[in-house]
């Protein structure tokens, strides 16, 4: 680091994004300074299709990337959706691409803006599938040809990181690992590279002349995201709430999660510390891991299969 190199963790999530719990722990603004208290160089909050967390904090803050994780359904060349995280572009440069991802759903059309406009742009967790969806595994490796960097997600299996970094290396792209933190554990991963600004870095990853830290298996950070997840449904903040607009889409869950915001005797009962008490032990097991790692052992197949032919 004293040579010059810089660090940073590209895919961090706020409660600005719908499926992260509105509490403090994860508030733009407490995790800004956790990043500085931290020592990352640069910080970029990639919330889902949002920009509100720079809204709150002002888009001109030193060493603040404005950065989102696009969602693209493009039914015609992939089938499934396709997450991307973009950086350093203006609220009309978002308004943009938030236009070809819902409107024209074209992934090509994206990529190409994203090209002409110089904006840096990864691949994230490929082999990643959103839950109900048909994945068309095939797609993968012709989108890796695409990006410029690939994704290694510390959340994600070890098995299905691998293949990624597999295609990367074949393709010769550029590598990053990020936490993908919804919980507030931002820079408990990152990369490092040379670069007097986040343009410089960023090329410097591209060309492959960056590190990915990583400095525990994935498993304990899926295992502390869970972990982390329950700390956060026990404590929602009321103001937060409110401030966000938070919703995870499922009615009936928001209404649970809404009567814990609220300021009710259920949150000094006994009954409430005994229910998280056992919450927080069972995320703190591996248990959840075993679950989710079961769970994904046929698709993992399945990808090894697509990767061999």
């Amino acid at each position: 680091m004293e040579d010059g190199w810089c660090k940073a963790d590209l895919h961090v999530h706020t409660c600005c994004s719908h499926d992260v719990p509105p509490a403090w722990q994860t508030h733009p603004a407490h995790l800004l300074e956790k990043a500085k208290n931290t020592g990352l160089d640069f910080v970029t909050f990639t919330d889902h299709d949002t920009v509100k967390a720079y809204d709150l904090l002002g888009w001109d803050r030193e060493n603040l990337v404005p950065g989102v994780e696009i969602s693209i359904k493009d039914t015609e060349n992939v089938g499934h959706t396709v997450h991307v995280n973009t950086y350093t572009f203006d609220r009309e440069q978002f308004m943009e691409m938030e236009h070809l991802a819902r409107e024209r759903r074209d992934i090509y059309s994206l990529i190409d803006y994203l090209r002409d406009n110089d904006l840096p742009h990864t691949y994230n967790h490929p082999f990643w599938f959103k839950f109900g969806e048909k994945p068309n595994m095939f797609a993968v490796p012709e989108l890796v040809r695409q990006f410029p960097v690939i994704e290694y997600n510390a959340q994600d299996l070890k098995q299905k990181n691998f293949f990624s970094m597999m295609l990367a290396q074949r393709h010769n792209k550029g590598t990053v690992v990020t936490t993908d933190s919804h919980t507030g554990g931002i820079g408990r991963v990152y990369t490092v590279a040379k670069g007097d600004t986040f343009e410089e870095y960023f090329s410097n990853i591209v060309k492959g002349r960056s590190y990915m830290v990583m400095e525990e298996p994935s498993w304990k950070h899926f295992a502390s995201e869970v972990g982390g997840l329950m700390e956060l449904l026990f404590s929602i903040d009321k103001e937060i709430w409110e401030e966000t607009g938070f919703s995870t889409g499922v009615g009936a869950f928001d209404k649970v999660l809404s009567a814990l915001a609220m300021d009710t005797p259920w949150k000094s009962t006994g009954l409430n510390k005994a229910t998280s008490g056992v919450a927080r032990q069972i995320s703190g097991s591996r248990l959840p891991v075993l679950l989710h790692m079961l769970t994904k052992r046929s698709q993992v197949t399945k990808i090894e299969r697509m990767i061999n032919a």
